[in-house]
């Protein structure tokens, strides 16, 4: 398993991660099969979409934001209620086929790792399974 760290720089952020993982595959030495992608945090997460415009992204983030808004009537005492519920939306890991030694994605699709309560330092563990 490889663990990589991802510095985030507002609030809430969506990083695209394809390189990062890439690189743990070739170190990996996997050619085929899995890589899966686990964020160990409870106000973070991973998502597929897309990398073509940037604006689908902010979206997300718009979208996210109006369902469960920073400041509510949450009973989680530290006050970063909504980044748990945005993390647990969007989920903590990616399961992505690996073939030739890459990511096998579909057209415009990417990994972005995401931040709901920045900004800070996260680990994402990578881990690749021959097929």
């Amino acid at each position: 398993m490889k663990e990589i760290a991802v510095r985030t720089t507002n609030h809430t952020q969506f990083v695209n991660i394809d390189r990062e993982v890439e690189k743990a595959i070739a170190e990996s030495g996997v050619k085929d099969g899995i890589c899966h992608v686990f964020v160990p945090h409870t106000t973070a997460g991973v998502t597929i979409n897309e990398n073509a415009d940037p604006d689908v992204t902010a979206d997300i983030i718009h979208a996210l934001e109006r369902t469960v808004p920073w400041k509510g009537n949450y009973a989680h005492s530290e006050g970063n209620a909504a980044a748990h519920v945005k993390a647990s939306m969007m989920g903590f890991s990616q399961t992505v086929p690996i073939r030739s030694g890459r990511l096998a994605f579909g057209t415009w699709q990417s990994l972005y790792f995401c931040e709901f309560d920045g900004p800070r330092t996260r680990k994402i563990w990578i881990q690749c399974i021959p097929a």
